[in-house]
């Protein structure tokens, strides 16, 4: 079994480290909290304990491959230039972040000619199927190194698409955000309408869910944190509004117009100011509230 070390155990890493220690492997942690890092250890068990690192740097000595799963390209390129010196030549940098396509090439190319190999392989799920290991990972890279990083992504996803070249699982994974963002604010606008109307919230969803207005939000998140009020899906607002950008960018690198698309980021970062730092991006579902003057009711999940 592979030695490893990832980074970044929050709310989706840390399941996502801790399904690699339940298929066997040799895992060091780390991450910006030390109170993380140490809780996860004393706390995840499996074939083999997982291990300790004060720094991204400590936790790269000897691996095989070094995952890491950040809030965005920055941090990522900060932890690449720490683990650069200490990455054995060969290794396999496993990138799991929602991050920028060019700039995962340029971390890309700087890895490269150290000898180290890189993949962009972010996930999508939300921690429900982080935790079952049943994400969906977008993978981008040279065919051999993902056949290198494989059976590690088989580990924490059942569903791995190979996107083509480096960059394109984070292209792939901003414009799949693009459409679920957008799926999720027309959904809150019907339910809105149709509460105004008379129509029950919830029977709405059930409604939506057998027929063709069916889409992931009005599946997995409309009743469970929207009419519940819980707004607690693990995922942030700010980083829907950072998927979101990104894919305006992927956008405008093609050459494609993105008239909705660019209103659906705008909605979704006036939200993010509208409500402040540290929301759930269910809780996006408010700023349309608050434009309509009712709150959605029939929170049984």
């Amino acid at each position: 079994m592979a030695r490893l070390a990832f980074a970044g155990i929050g709310n989706m890493g840390w399941p996502m480290a801790a399904n690699l220690i339940k298929a066997g492997h040799d895992v060091t942690v780390t991450d910006i909290s030390p109170e993380r890092v140490a809780r996860f250890v004393s706390e995840v068990g499996g074939p083999i304990a997982p291990s300790a690192a004060a720094s991204p740097a400590e936790a790269a000595k000897g691996v095989e491959a070094f995952l890491c799963i950040l809030p965005t390209s920055k941090e990522v390129a900060i932890v690449a230039d720490a683990v650069l010196p200490a990455l054995p030549e060969g290794a396999l940098f496993i990138d799991m972040t929602s991050g920028n396509p060019t700039r995962t090439r340029e971390i890309a190319a700087r890895l490269a000619a150290r000898g180290i190999r890189m993949v962009d392989c972010p996930v999508s799920g939300g921690v429900p199927r982080a935790k079952t290991g049943e994400l969906a990972i977008m993978a981008g890279g040279a065919k051999a190194d993902l056949d290198a990083a494989e059976p590690l992504l088989r580990a924490m996803g059942t569903s791995i698409h190979r996107c083509g070249e480096t960059g394109a699982g984070q292209a792939m994974k901003a414009l799949n955000n693009l459409v679920s963002a957008g799926g999720f604010l027309i959904g809150i606008e019907a339910l809105l309408i149709g509460q105004k109307l008379g129509l029950e919230p919830g029977l709405m969803v059930d409604v939506l869910n057998a027929s063709t207005g069916m889409n992931n939000s009005t599946q997995k998140k409309f009743r469970q944190f929207v009419l519940s009020r819980r707004f607690d899906s693990g995922f942030g607002l700010d980083l829907m509004v950072k998927d979101l950008s990104i894919a305006i960018e992927v956008g405008k690198e093609a050459g494609v117009p993105t008239p909705l698309s660019a209103l659906t980021r705008e909605l979704w970062a006036a939200a993010a100011t509208h409500l402040g730092p540290g929301e759930d991006h269910t809780a996006v579902a408010k700023l349309s509230e608050r434009m309509a003057n009712q709150t959605l009711t029939g929170g049984n999940t």
